[in-house]
C-alpha cells in the first residue's frame, strides 16, 4: 500500500465516523452546542466543508487558504437545515477527493502553500487528516453525549475488547468505513 492509499483510507474513515455519528442525532441536535462558548456540530461540520474546499481547490497551485475563504463566518452558530448541512460538508470531502485521487507517493516531497508558508505534500495532507481527525472527535464525541443510552457504537463497545481481540474486523479504515455502512467515496 502505498503513503497516498493509506491517507486517503484514513481520511475515508473519519468522514464515515463523523457522518455515521450524524446519522443518530435528530436534526435539532446538530445545532445544540454543549455550552454557550462552544460549537455544535453544525458549525464544525460547516468548518470542516470550508476548511477542506479552501486547502484542496487548486491544492498543488495555490495557497491553502483561499481568499473567498470566510472563516469567520463558519464558527457563527446556523440554522441550516441537515440537508444543507450535509451538501456543504460533501462539497468540501468531494473538493478533497478530486484533489488527492490523482496524487501518487511521487508528489509527496512537492511543495504546496498554505497562508504563505511552504509544506511539502505529505506535511500538508497529515497537517489536514489530523484536523480532520480532530473534527471528526469532537462530532462522535458530542454525538454520543447527545444521544445518551441511544447510542450506536461506531468502533468496539465498552466491554467487547476481549472478544474484538479475538476476532479483529475493521482495523483497517476500510473495513471500519464499510462496517459502519458508508459507501466508498
Amino acid at each position: 500500500m502505498s503513503v497516498i492509499d493509506s491517507i486517503r483510507g484514513e481520511y475515508r474513515r473519519y468522514r464515515a465516523l463523523a457522518e455515521s455519528a450524524i446519522a443518530q442525532l435528530d436534526d435539532a441536535d446538530l445545532t445544540r452546542a454543549p455550552s454557550p462558548s462552544a460549537n455544535s456540530i453544525a458549525v464544525i461540520v460547516w468548518h470542516m466543508g470550508g476548511n477542506l474546499k479552501s486547502r484542496f481547490s487548486d491544492f498543488l497551485t495555490s495557497d491553502g487558504e483561499k481568499p473567498w475563504r470566510r472563516r469567520e463566518e463558519e464558527f457563527s452558530q446556523r440554522t441550516a437545515t441537515r440537508a444543507e448541512l450535509l451538501a456543504h460538508w460533501s462539497e468540501g470531502w468531494a473538493v478533497l477527493d478530486g484533489a488527492i485521487d490523482p496524487l501518487t507517493d511521487r508528489d509527496l516531497e512537492r511543495t504546496v502553500t498554505i497562508r504563505g508558508q511552504p509544506w511539502t505534500v505529505i506535511e500538508a495532507l497529515h497537517r489536514s487528516l489530523a484536523h480532520a481527525a480532530y473534527h471528526a472527535g469532537q462530532i462522535v464525541y458530542q454525538a454520543k453525549a447527545l444521544r445518551d443510552d441511544r447510542w450506536r457504537h461506531l468502533s468496539i463497545p465498552p466491554g467487547g475488547s476481549e472478544a474484538y481481540n479475538q476476532a479483529p474486523g475493521f482495523d483497517r479504515p476500510d473495513q471500519h468505513r464499510d462496517r459502519l455502512g458508508q459507501s466508498p467515496a
